[in-house]
């Protein structure tokens, strides 16, 4: 295909550029929350309980801490190569996964995935931002964000149909065709890239960041489970991470190609989305991870079941996203929508709090819905507001960086609240057990998968599930005030018109936004 200047595509070359890309989002999307209703069956499978969260964990930080070099990469040196790399990377770890014959082995493979779905899912954001101006992207940036929102809800679904009727490792082989129709579409439809320049790469910043982040993630994960949070390991674990932090600050200063500029610091927009995105991350994931378990354990629905039960939370994302982006599209302000977007996602999380091993299907399904809206509101529209309010020669660093927060923020809550379900279960199981008066022996967590809980004994099943209700309903309560903190930093969102060309004259694109353009 010859290059062609972006912005420059006809609307057939536009679709089917769209479909790439929407192809490899949904690629990378589905992967994140697709073992989320196949947990249980994996753990029984190859027994690593305890390793159980870092099954998602390891996806989430591994794409959390390439999504800027992805991004800086596809600003220097053209983006469609590098979103071919990304659905190598993640076809290879995908295969992987599948082949895994322990815990160890299936969280490093995930690892690999991630780290090609973080090209796929910045790749997908940034090149739309190089074909289409700021104000007609919220038509398609929603469709993109109800991409995203289907695949996190879709994926469980998907999941547990596969494990329920054919193996979990299926999970990760079904990726295998859609990534060849990935690869076939992306080198026939995406545009070259332009001229190409010799840059140099800030590899220093790369190591610090990785290392940095990493030590955060796993201070949170293991801290508090597979050693005291006052242990000498969670203190070298949190200081590596505030010094490596500081090491990846110094040197991005003096880099002459940081991989997250400093200057996008001084950006308004950039610095409040990117803060508002760390947040909901944390929020969204983290409490999404329990909620296939809640209704294969407690309700004893089969996986496939499970993820059909999530469906509500998909329409609401999918409905809230595209509604969004419309009236974006149509001249309406982005700013309210993250505001009230945060608001009802932080409704749906305290309804959630509420659920019990009696709660109805039809409430747990109204909770969702409004859980799903909350989140439509926001997600993609922070991304249009960050990509409006950069210079386009930054607007793959400045996207993989309001990326960057929000996955690390899902790596820190579903470490997190993992952690807390972790500690909470041996505490609800003792009141359990001592408020029934039952005598025998329970089997050990790491042993507990829907079919075996089906087996025991009427008391035995019944302290379990209550269990594990109250430990996933402790879970939202806890996430009821990450919420109203999204609420507060949307508010420091600016307002900045919509540019309506692609080249801008310079007095068109704010560069610290002190001042927004409404």
């Amino acid at each position: 295909m010859s290059t062609r200047a972006p912005g420059t595509l006809p609307k057939r070359e536009l679709y089917f550029v769209l479909s790439a890309l929407m192809l490899g989002m949904l690629l990378a999307a589905l992967d994140a929350t697709i073992v989320s209703t196949a947990l249980p069956t994996i753990v029984g499978d190859l027994h690593g309980a305890n390793h159980l969260s870092w099954v998602v964990v390891a996806y989430l930080l591994a794409s959390t801490v390439s999504t800027p070099l992805w991004g800086k990469l596809g600003d220097l040196h053209g983006r469609k190569n590098y979103f071919i790399w990304a659905i190598a990377i993640f076809l290879v770890g995908s295969m992987a996964c599948g082949f895994a014959s322990d815990m160890i082995e299936l969280i490093l493979f995930r690892a690999l995935q991630g780290l090609g779905g973080g090209g796929l899912m910045i790749g997908a954001q940034a090149v739309i931002a190089d074909v289409v101006p700021p104000r007609e992207r919220g038509r398609y940036s929603g469709l993109f964000g109800a991409v995203f929102g289907a695949a996190t809800v879709l994926g469980p679904l998907l999941g547990g149909f596969i494990v329920e009727y054919w193996s979990w490792r299926w999970i990760f082989f079904v990726n295998v065709p859609f990534g060849v129709i990935a690869l076939i579409v992306t080198a026939a439809a995406l545009p070259s890239s332009g001229e190409r320049k010799q840059h140099t790469i800030d590899y220093a910043g790369i190591v610090t960041l990785t290392i940095a982040a990493s030590s955060f993630i796993l201070f949170t994960s293991l801290g508090g489970n597979s050693f005291a949070w006052s242990s000498a390991q969670s203190y070298l674990l949190f200081g590596a991470g505030v010094v490596f932090t500081a090491v990846f600050v110094m040197i991005e200063r003096r880099s002459m190609e940081p991989i997250l500029s400093p200057g996008l610091f001084k950006n308004r927009v950039f610095t409040s989305a990117s803060a508002i995105g760390f947040v909901v991350g944390f929020a969204m994931f983290g409490a999404m991870t329990f909620l296939p378990l809640y209704f294969q354990d407690v309700h004893g629905a089969s996986p496939t079941n499970s993820g059909l039960r999530l469906l509500p939370m998909m329409v609401g994302l999918f409905s809230a996203s595209i509604v969004a982006g419309q009236l974006v599209s149509r001249g309406k302000k982005y700013r309210p929508f993250p505001i009230g977007g945060t608001a009802v996602m932080t409704i749906g999380l305290g309804l959630l709090g509420t659920i019990g091993v009696t709660t109805s299907t039809l409430a747990t399904s109204a909770f969702m819905l409004i859980l799903g809206i909350g989140i439509g509101l926001v997600m993609q529209i922070l991304v249009t507001a960050v990509q409006n309010a950069v210079n386009p020669a930054e607007v793959g660093a400045a996207t993989a960086g309001a990326n960057f927060f929000r996955s690390i923020g899902g790596s820190f809550g579903t470490a997190v609240f993992g952690a807390v379900f972790t500690n909470e279960l041996p505490r609800q199981l003792a009141a359990g057990v001592r408020s029934s008066g039952y005598t025998g022996v329970l089997p050990p967590a790491s042993q507990w998968t829907p079919e075996t809980l089906r087996h025991l004994p009427g008391q035995a099943l019944s302290v379990i599930v209550h269990a594990i209700s109250s430990s996933i309903s402790h879970i939202y309560v806890l996430a009821v005030p990450v919420g109203v903190v999204a609420v507060l930093l949307s508010l420091t969102l600016p307002e900045v018109k919509l540019r309506t060309s692609l080249h801008p004259v310079a007095d068109e694109i704010p560069m610290s936004n002190a001042d927004p353009v409404v």
